[in-house]
């Protein structure tokens, strides 16, 4: 096995550890990851119409998906806190019964911000669905997935989205 394909996050023995990136280089890093909302296209209207009392449903989503990626090393036991540097979240109609949901998120540091993005991602559908689940509870979420990644050892990455197929973007 090479160490590209080992799980990190577990030492010799098997026990969890957060991952020692002391002796690694600091370098600017950049990750967007991707999801979606479906619902009933007569709720994406009102969204996208804005006619809902709790508020404007895409920018409160926008918000606490800025506000996740803040807090990812709170959700997720083995991350590392960051100092995040940039984070934008993006929500676009797509179709007549879904939102699209981006975050790019940047830092400069050891370590990259794959998780604070697809933790951006994931907190604003989770914020469509409580805020729209009254006239809507069979929302879905699907397809969170890292889009590109940018910087640190492993190198570049981008999501080959013709054919779902995963790998370095710098492989041939």
């Amino acid at each position: 096995m090479t160490d590209q394909q080992k799980l990190t996050h577990f030492d010799e023995s098997g026990a969890s550890r957060m991952v020692d990136v002391s002796e690694k280089a600091v370098t600017a890093r950049s990750a967007t990851a991707e999801g979606y909302v479906r619902m009933q296209p007569a709720t994406r209207e009102r969204i996208v119409a804005r006619d809902f009392r709790k508020g404007d449903v895409l920018e409160v989503a926008r918000l606490a998906g800025l506000m996740g990626c803040k807090r990812t090393a709170d959700l997720i036991p083995l991350c590392h806190t960051l100092p995040l540097e940039s984070a934008k979240v993006e929500l676009n109609p797509a179709g007549d019964d879904q939102i699209h949901i981006t975050a790019t998120v940047k830092v400069t540091a050891r370590t990259g911000v794959e998780m604070e993005s697809l933790t951006a991602v994931s907190v604003a559908a989770l914020t469509i669905y409580d805020m729209c689940k009254a006239i809507d509870r069979g929302m879905e979420i699907h397809s969170v997935r890292l889009v590109q990644k940018a910087g640190g050892q492993s190198g570049d990455y981008r999501r080959d989205s013709e054919q779902g197929v995963t790998g370095p973007a710098n492989a041939e």
